[in-house]
């Protein structure tokens, strides 16, 4: 058996030991630590050793982590802030509302009637916080604590290197060690020189080290290429801040003050406040009465005050439906492709942040069948061959539809929704054209043509996943009809 010379080093030093660690034989070696596991990988090749890699995870708290750990979570001090029943509003005021509310909720800890919050009594301490005060390997509660962003896990990988039976065999036998050349120079192989050397040998059947080269994140390379397929069918792209007023998020869509979707424990709220803009009163009337149209409007009551509150935006249309404001005369077509937040639980569907792609086009004449001509289009293009429509129901668009791709392995998969933006939502701006606007979602696009069944693979450092994933996608998924 043709061994190099670090092979057979690393064999008669590992020879009277029978095992040892890599640190010990780099230095019996003279090489740095990672050498002798190389070596040591390249015996295990010829059945000559074996390369044991052990991982031993650690969890350490972060900074919040420990205030916590201290003080108790969130949701268990907010619970100790009050008795058996306290109102909604006032409860809110507390500084650990916007996390603690919502985390009784999860936990079953309370209920909300009527806008009273109320315990249920069943508040005992649970494993996440035995794992905050204990945070050892294997406790009950560390990944809900992983996912709180209150743990961080940390890995300490160890070798051990043994000889099989065959390498301590060939390591009692012996072997020869003497220098051999790898690379020959110039004035060896002309003078002859080289016939006299004692040559490494080398094995061309064997699969040469993999090399990775640099290139950009898979969901980086879909994300533009919808940028570049919009820019192809004549859009024009357009950005925003991630802080919105409520009044752009909602109000200004005609999404009611007391929607559901509104509340704390779907958006995220933050302390500032912004002015209104000049047009938020034809919008406030809009919502009490219908204003000039002939809509009824919502009714009750209409508050500035919650409307001038700062969100972190939950939807990209916050951004169209401004541009709409600043341009009102057709024609227009424009989208963006925007981070969005929620508050969502994690799970491998679902995430507080994610990207959204809103387009929007205003022009005379426009109807529902251009609406549908454009999606059918875009997701051609990016590759669905089945394309259909359903009916919808959408808060700001009438009529409104969700479309669907086919997808072989899972059938129709509904991909986000679009329609013509109501009477309620282009009056107020004083836009006078039909508005087609939609709205879908891109991290879905992605996990399809990804083949991905977990969306947290989009965003976390995984970097056997970003070199395994082609370069190249394929252009089209078959399928549909």
């Amino acid at each position: 058996m043709d061994l190099t010379q670090n092979e057979k080093k690393l064999l008669m030093a590992l020879g009277p030991l029978g095992s040892a660690d890599p640190s010990h034989l780099a230095e019996r070696l003279s090489v740095p630590e990672e050498a002798a596991i190389q070596y040591a990988h390249l015996l295990q090749d010829r059945g000559l050793a074996i390369v044991e890699r052990n991982v031993v995870k650690h969890y350490v708290l972060t900074d919040e982590g420990r205030n916590y750990a201290r003080h108790g979570l969130p949701e268990r001090q907010l619970l100790e802030n009050f008795g058996e029943s306290i109102p909604m509003v006032e409860l809110t005021r507390h500084p650990l509302a916007k996390i603690g509310i919502g985390q009784m909720r999860k936990k079953g800890w309370i209920v909300i009637r009527d806008g009273m919050v109320e315990k249920t009594g069943k508040s005992g301490p649970g494993d996440d916080e035995a794992a905050l005060q204990d945070p050892s390997e294997g406790k009950k509660g560390i990944a809900d604590l992983l996912k709180r962003g209150l743990l961080q896990e940390t890995e300490e990988v160890s070798y051990r290197i043994a000889l099989t039976p065959e390498g301590t065999a060939l390591a009692a036998q012996g072997v020869e060690i003497r220098e051999e050349t790898g690379t020959l120079s110039r004035d060896q192989i002309i003078s002859g020189g080289w016939k006299e050397l004692k040559l490494r040998r080398y094995n061309v059947e064997k699969l040469p080290r993999r090399i990775y080269p640099g290139k950009i994140h898979p969901y980086q390379r879909l994300i533009e290429e919808m940028r570049q397929i919009l820019l192809q069918m004549g859009f024009t792209e357009i950005y925003g801040g991630i802080v919105q007023s409520a009044f752009w998020n909602f109000d200004a869509l005609f999404q009611p003050q007391d929607h559901p979707a509104r509340e704390m424990q779907d958006t995220f709220y933050l302390g500032e406040q912004l002015c209104l803009p000049p047009v938020f009163e034809k919008v406030r009337d809009m919502h009490l009465h219908g204003g000039t149209t002939s809509s009824t409007g919502w009714g009750g009551t209409w508050s500035e005050q919650k409307a001038s509150q700062c969100v972190l935006r939950t939807h990209s249309t916050s951004l169209t439906i401004r541009h709409l404001a600043d341009h009102p005369d057709p024609p227009v077509k424009a989208f963006s492709i925007s981070r969005v937040y929620r508050r969502e639980a994690i799970d491998p569907t679902h995430l507080p942040e994610f990207e959204q792609l809103e387009g929007i086009v205003m022009d005379e004449g426009v109807n529902f069948s251009h609406l549908l001509g454009f999606l059918k289009e875009f997701y051609t293009r990016m590759g669905f061959a089945g394309v259909r429509f359903r009916p919808g129901y959408f808060p700001y668009t009438e009529p409104s539809v969700e479309p669907e791709v086919y997808v072989p392995a899972l059938g129709w998969v509904e991909m986000g929704g679009a329609g013509i933006f109501r009477e309620e939502v282009t009056a107020p701006l004083g836009l006078e054209h039909p508005v087609l606007a939609w709205g879908l979602g891109v991290s879905r696009i992605a996990m399809l043509r990804l083949g991905l069944t977990d969306l947290r693979l989009l965003y976390r450092s995984d970097i056997e996943w970003v070199r395994d994933t082609p370069s190249i996608l394929p252009e089209q998924i078959p399928g549909g009809d």
